[in-house]
């Protein structure tokens, strides 16, 4: 049965059967301040894991998006940040500039668990 690309990114709301099992090592934790000044930068930390960091088993890359609050086209892209496993681990720190509140939407590609998705509000005033 073919899936709408969409539905083949696992959340810890929609993981189940041995996905369940994978929820908290697989997906984005998200650190950022609930509320933001427009205008102002501020910092985003995005961190996957533990999670193994071998060339049979890793975190390859994270992307990270912005769904701003009545925007005609979401999202906007953010980061994409690529790891070489052995070298690089998954945990990144951005610095953004919002005008509008929304959501943040880090997703995260294992090379054997495939595409995790993790998010968080963030109002601006």
């Amino acid at each position: 049965m073919t899936k709408k690309f969409g539905d083949l990114i696992y959340t810890p709301e929609t993981a189940s059967g041995e996905a369940i099992s994978k929820v908290e090592t697989h997906t984005p934790r998200i650190e950022a301040p609930e509320q933001v000044k427009a205008g102002e930068p501020f910092y985003i930390k995005v961190a996957v894991g533990p999670h193994p960091n071998t060339v049979q088993h890793s975190i390859r890359w994270v992307e990270v998006y912005f769904q701003e609050e009545g925007r005609p086209f979401n999202p906007v892209l953010l980061a994409r940040v690529v790891f070489e496993p052995e070298y690089a681990e998954p945990d990144i720190t951005l610095k953004v500039v919002l005008k509008k509140s929304g959501v943040i939407h880090a997703v995260e590609y294992c090379n054997l668990h495939g595409l995790w998705e993790g998010r968080k509000e963030i109002k601006v005033i």
